[in-house]
């Protein structure tokens, strides 16, 4: 496959960096805003808090992660990076879909309960064990995938870890199937 000219790779890597850079600063924004709604004095203003935060997740973070990780994919596919010859881009594709996996199994229907809870229970929902689980799961998931953004976002910038030697790798690969 023919690979993308200097500036399709740069456009591309623009539109990837925009990608991240909306996901770390919505996760932010969910974190201050559930943090916030710890001691929210009104019923309405919880269920509107929770409504905004599963609004974030659902329309910003959602496709902001998975189009990071498609921009990824395609940066990978289309440039002299590949998949699997750099550490760093391993690194990064491991803890992307990481990231998107845990999100879809605790994060997004943490806060979809809460919203649902807070619906109906109002301000009642802040006696409610499973919404104060939640709410507690929801900071701190938010902040470890905040963090965990942001990490990915530094191993972009400094690349810490070199390309793989594949040569030496497929020899020891190779003489450890002669030797057997």
């Amino acid at each position: 496959m023919k690979k993308l000219n200097v500036k399709q790779k740069n456009w591309l890597l623009s539109f990837h960096v925009a990608f991240g850079g909306i996901w770390f600063g919505t996760a932010l924004c969910m974190v201050v805003i559930a943090w916030s709604n710890r001691n929210t004095p009104n019923g309405d203003s919880l269920y509107a808090i929770n409504s905004i935060l599963k609004r974030l997740d659902d329309f910003v973070i959602i496709p902001s992660a998975n189009l990071s990780l498609l921009t990824g994919g395609l940066l990978c596919w289309l440039t002299i990076w590949g998949f699997f010859k750099h550490y760093w881009v391993i690194v990064k594709w491991v803890a992307t879909v990481t990231l998107i996996v845990t999100g879809t199994i605790w994060l997004g229907p943490w806060v979809n309960a809460m919203t649902a809870i807070s619906s109906t229970d109002r301000l009642q929902a802040l006696q409610n064990p499973l919404y104060i689980f939640d709410q507690k799961g929801v900071i701190i998931g938010r902040i470890i995938q905040t963090f965990c953004v942001l990490a990915i976002v530094a191993v972009s910038v400094l690349k810490p870890w070199g390309r793989r030697n594949l040569k030496k790798e497929e020899k020891e690969s190779d003489k450890s199937l002669t030797t057997s």
